[in-house]
């Protein structure tokens, strides 16, 4: 099965390089409040990175951008709200890559009422983050090696993530085939849920961009066993990778692009494609950055086919009870 995400990065490229010089409507454009809708609660990574270009798009825009919180469904609520709206660019998405890969995922009859890639106009990539094994202090575990010792002797049973059909969800499949255990999802909505639940020691890990987790890593709370990366992390330098403690083909990242309904003219397109990538470049958000610039160009091309390396028809079968009868629910 090809990778939905996949088509979503060539329709990004395309819409880019196919968009013409701006039109009057895009000299008008806004005339009134932009809303940037997220399909997760507040605190978590994709609400964090939407404040801070709401932030930014206002000022550049002088006009008022807000954030609305349309959480639900593995984030398919939120997504189908945007798809569903006007193509006049004031109602736009910013979506992790969840937005691609939950809707093959849940299971028949719960299914988003979408197709990410004929129901969006995709504006600009936001953002590639790593993505960390990391566990609560208080069991103890170290080190990777303990983990699965743990988990294969029935006293880690279950890990944390935002939702069905998330990088952490497929990481975690990844990495239960790839170390022969049977970690169970508990699925929230959202990274924040997760990881206070992880903090408050009910589920005992989870699979985390360090940008949700680092505050408590730095307070000890939180413990980082490996990165889900060929490559350590340039912001986590002593963090191993799985691929040196051996499992060399478990390597997921996520991505937050900027998307809007079907249909938005592509002189509104290129206005807001411009100012993003000028915001992405300001040295306080980040997109400048050397390191980044690198790891994120050598992520898309290994994301590809990371679907493939456990099958989303596995995932599929995971959610009707075949492979874990009654482990994941909505």
């Amino acid at each position: 099965m090809k990778l939905a995400t996949r088509i979503l990065f060539a329709a990004i490229a395309t819409t880019t390089a196919m968009m013409a010089g701006g039109g009057a409507w895009a000299q008008a454009y806004p005339t009134k409040p932009i809303t940037l809708v997220v399909a997760y609660p507040a605190g978590g990574d994709t609400d964090v990175l939407a404040r801070l270009l709401a932030e930014k798009l206002s000022a550049r825009l002088r006009q008022s951008v807000v954030v609305e919180n349309r959480t639900g469904a593995a984030g398919t609520i939120g997504s189908a709200y945007v798809a569903k709206s006007a193509p006049d660019g004031y109602t736009l998405l910013v979506a992790p890559n969840t937005v691609a890969i939950a809707p093959l995922v849940l299971k028949n009859g719960t299914g988003a009422s979408y197709d990410v890639r004929n129901d969006f106009t995709p504006i600009a990539q936001l953002g590639v983050q790593s993505l960390f094994v990391v566990v609560n202090k208080g069991t103890g575990i170290t080190k990777l090696p303990e983990l699965v010792t743990r988990a294969k002797a029935g006293t880690v049973q279950t890990y944390a993530t935002p939702g069905n059909g998330s990088p952490m969800h497929i990481l975690g499949e990844m990495f239960n085939k790839a170390a022969g255990v049977n970690i169970a999802q508990v699925p929230y909505r959202g990274s924040a849920p997760a990881v206070v639940d992880v903090l408050g020691g009910q589920v005992p890990m989870t699979y985390s961009t360090l940008g949700a987790v680092t505050q408590y890593v730095a307070t000890g709370a939180i413990v980082p066993l490996a990165v889900a990366d060929m490559k350590r992390s340039p912001f986590a330098p002593n963090v191993p990778t799985l691929a040196e403690l051996g499992y060399k083909d478990v390597e997921v990242g996520a991505w937050q692009a900027l998307m809007a309904p079907k249909g938005l003219p592509p002189e509104l397109v290129k206005t807001l494609n411009t100012h993003v990538n000028d915001i992405l470049k300001m040295p306080d958000v980040g997109g400048a950055h050397g390191n980044h610039r690198h790891h994120a160009r050598w992520r898309r091309a290994r994301y590809a086919g990371q679907a493939d390396c456990i099958g989303l028809d596995a995932l599929r079968q995971d959610r009707q009870g075949v492979r874990h009868p009654g482990r994941l629910t909505d």
